[in-house]
């Protein structure tokens, strides 16, 4: 398993380009949309650098993260990474580069409040310390809940929450409380310095300006999700297929239904011994049918 990078770690490659830390001195401000793409740039690059993957070009890289390789190759340009030319780029230095632009060649100590199922599973998951975030403490307000041990951290009462932040010297809060709770939860986390916070939260938190959060809303993504499959039911021309199908299901019953009634109307009464044509009478049948399927389709 490759190793986090840290910043004394900086390879002296050959390629790599001289202006690329004064671009970043001269404060050269990088696109949101870019800084939301390098997380996915870096897993794919850790997945190479596992394999002793040593280069890899813009297409390869794209093709791997699912963005189009020019739209990569602008994004990286803003990291100061042009790749070689036939060569393509050295995956671990831009590793390095990415993870120094994410500010992941240090470790973040993190707060999470809220010791529920989700922030048991936040607390377990091991990716955290290998991506630059420790957990430095987990706290609750249940006093069931308080005491007890969970990924090898004692939880703590949620009272603590202007100590903890003050002895850990916590970068980035976690809220994984009931909605109820996590507007209280995020003042208390603002006033003691945290800036980025973590939102678990079904609840949208109001933050003075300088306060970073990101929301995570399960639902949402499902609702989403949803949409975009009931939106490949729909035909081009905007009509519903199920709808359309079960339509055509009813109008051939009807159709079956409106034929046979109208063979049975031709046919002579009962106790008249007249044998009927059966050719003409099976005619008869099919024309009756169509006339029916016919009228209950228009």
């Amino acid at each position: 398993m490759s190793r986090r990078p840290t910043s004394a770690d900086r390879p002296p490659f050959a390629g790599r380009p001289a202006n690329a830390t004064a671009t970043h001195a001269n404060g050269h401000a990088i696109p949101d949309a870019t800084v939301a793409r390098l997380p996915v740039y870096l897993r794919a690059l850790n997945a190479l650098a596992e394999q002793d993957v040593t280069t890899v070009s813009s297409e390869e890289l794209a093709a791997a993260t699912g963005v189009n390789s020019a739209k990569l190759r602008k994004d990286l340009s803003h990291l100061g990474s042009y790749g070689t030319r036939g060569v393509g780029y050295d995956v671990e230095y831009l590793v390095y580069q990415v993870s120094r632009e994410l500010g992941l060649t240090q470790d973040w100590p993190v707060l999470i409040v809220g010791a529920g199922n989700l922030g048991r599973a936040l607390a377990n998951y091991g990716g955290f310390a290998s991506r630059g975030f420790r957990i430095a403490a987990l706290l609750d307000c249940d006093p069931r809940v308080v005491g007890t041990v969970i990924a090898h951290h004692m939880v703590r009462s949620d009272i603590e929450i202007e100590q903890v932040i003050e002895r850990f010297h916590v970068s980035i809060g976690v809220i994984a409380t009931p909605a109820a709770a996590a507007q209280g939860v995020c003042d208390r986390l603002v006033a003691a310095g945290v800036t980025s916070i973590l939102n678990f939260a079904p609840v949208v938190l109001n933050v003075p300006s300088g306060v970073d959060v990101r929301k995570v809303d399960l639902s949402i993504e499902l609702q989403i999700l949803a949409f975009h499959a009931q939106r490949r039911a729909i035909t081009p021309d905007g009509r519903d297929q199920d709808a359309d199908a079960a339509g055509q299901r009813r109008d051939r019953t009807a159709g079956r239904e409106l034929g046979l009634a109208a063979e049975l109307d031709g046919m002579p009464p009962a106790g008249i011994d007249a044998a009927p044509d059966v050719p003409q009478a099976v005619e008869a049948s099919e024309v009756n049918y169509r006339t029916g399927a016919q009228a209950v389709g228009t």
